[in-house]
């Protein structure tokens, strides 16, 4: 790490911090692209790029959004008017949604979040459109400062970005191609075009409007790990096996042409129908690259690198649709749940880290657009990952509410309703309506 001045611009003291975290982002993100190759090629060497990592990383993303929903809910669940003010502040956080198309934003960012090993949110409130915005900056310009004794307590933040010439607002100002630098804390916020500071003011939101979350935590590391780093040396490896057996099928079908006790030879070539002449006692055959099953010794130690691959990414062929055995049920969930278990270590960091961001946009919407959020809380909810039997679900539910255990909404809502009091309401209507 370079030496930092502390009476520099800010700018150019961050450009001194994470300098290995930025260059781990950066080695991850280029292997994701396809840059799985390390060295120079050799003349006329075959490079073959079986790009499994991003194969990897969107699946278990899929499978990590698998039942995703937030819910607004009294922390008093007696209380009617929570009740009443958890329905319209759920209705607001769904325009929230809508508004900034949360459900693509949130599938690009889990997929950045699993190559690079760490995402950001931000949440503020536009006060021209009068609504809240929720992005994602790029981690890559994202600095922290934490509390040493608690490094999930987030200090400062400074939030680095380019503005170019396409914004009309930049080049207004006359500073197009400039980095601007955000810095937050709770009582103050600093804007940096350049070197030059801005502004310079109290925070406008009394927090900083940022949710920042690993992907997979690392014991004593605030910063998280990368799902490419488990099965980049694999997929690195069945690269090379790939290449490698690619070669010699090609060379077979070409095959190379052996002359044994020839002085010199001119005119020989391998094609249909042709004849070779050669003196007495000489020899002429074809190079066989696959006598002695050859082919087969590749294709056993390919199978040996993709198990690994597999059991590394801690995803079985049978979560890419693969299933010769025919499993299902019980047999079918044992067979994905290396798949289960990773998801799961996943939503234990998103759990908190959506139930934060819609407690921002909630806060904001309160203090903005005099939405009522006393005594709410927000609520992530996660739908089962393995494939579950729908009639039993329902079953067994119907079950817990005929014992009392349960209650109609409760029920509604594990079976997927995205609204379980406005359907209830709707139950209750016909009800009456058919006396």
């Amino acid at each position: 790490m370079l030496p930092v001045d502390p009476t520099a611009p800010l700018p150019l003291r961050l450009r001194a911090l994470d300098q290995e975290r930025q260059r781990r982002y950066r080695r991850h993100l280029a292997f994701y692209e396809g840059e799985q190759w390390t060295g120079r090629a050799r003349r006329g060497e075959r490079r073959l790029v079986l790009n499994y990592a991003r194969a990897f990383v969107e699946k278990i993303t899929s499978y990590l959004f698998e039942g995703r929903a937030l819910r607004v809910r009294p922390r008093d669940p007696l209380d009617a008017a929570a009740a009443e003010r958890a329905r319209v502040a759920e209705r607001a956080w769904r325009e929230v949604e809508e508004t900034n198309g949360l459900a693509r934003l949130d599938f690009e960012t889990e997929i950045d979040c699993a190559v690079l090993g760490d995402a950001v949110w931000k949440v503020v409130w536009d006060a021209e459109e009068g609504c809240v915005r929720v992005s994602a900056p790029d981690v890559q310009g994202i600095h922290v400062w934490r509390r040493p004794d608690d490094a999930a307590r987030i200090t400062a933040l400074a939030s680095q970005y380019e503005v170019g010439r396409e914004a009309p607002d930049a080049a207004r100002a006359g500073v197009s191609d400039a980095l601007v630098t955000e810095y937050w804390t709770d009582a103050a916020f600093e804007l940096w075009r350049g070197n030059e500071l801005a502004r310079r003011g109290p925070n406008p939101y009394g927090f900083i409007p940022f949710v920042v979350f690993p992907n997979l935590s690392e014991p004593k590391r605030p910063w998280g790990s990368s799902d490419l780093a488990a099965i980049a040396e694999s997929n690195r490896e069945l690269n090379r096996a790939f290449s490698q057996l690619s070669q010699i099928l090609e060379l077979s079908g070409n095959p190379i042409a052996v002359l044994e006790g020839v002085a010199g030879a001119r005119d020989i070539a391998v094609e249909p129908g042709a004849v070779w002449e050669v003196p007495e006692r000489a020899r002429a055959y074809l190079l066989d690259l696959l006598e002695g099953g050859g082919a087969a010794l590749h294709r056993d130690y390919i199978d040996l690198v993709y198990r690994t691959l597999h059991d590394l990414g801690e995803s079985p062929r049978t979560a890419f649709g693969q299933n010769p055995a025919g499993l299902s049920g019980v047999a079918l969930n044992v067979e994905l749940d290396p798949v289960a278990r990773k998801v799961a270590r996943k939503r234990l960091i998103r759990t908190p880290a959506y139930e934060r961001r819609a407690t921002l946009a909630l806060r904001l919407l309160a203090r903005h657009a005099g939405l009522a959020i006393e005594g709410l809380r927000a609520e992530a909810l996660w739908g089962p990952v393995l494939p579950a039997d729908r009639s039993r679900q329902v079953a067994d539910e119907r079950a817990l509410v005929e014992a009392g255990i349960r209650s109609r909404r409760t029920a509604a809502e594990r079976l997927g309703e995205e609204d379980a009091a406005a359907e209830w309401a709707r139950v209750r209507e016909e009800r009456a309506a058919l006396g």
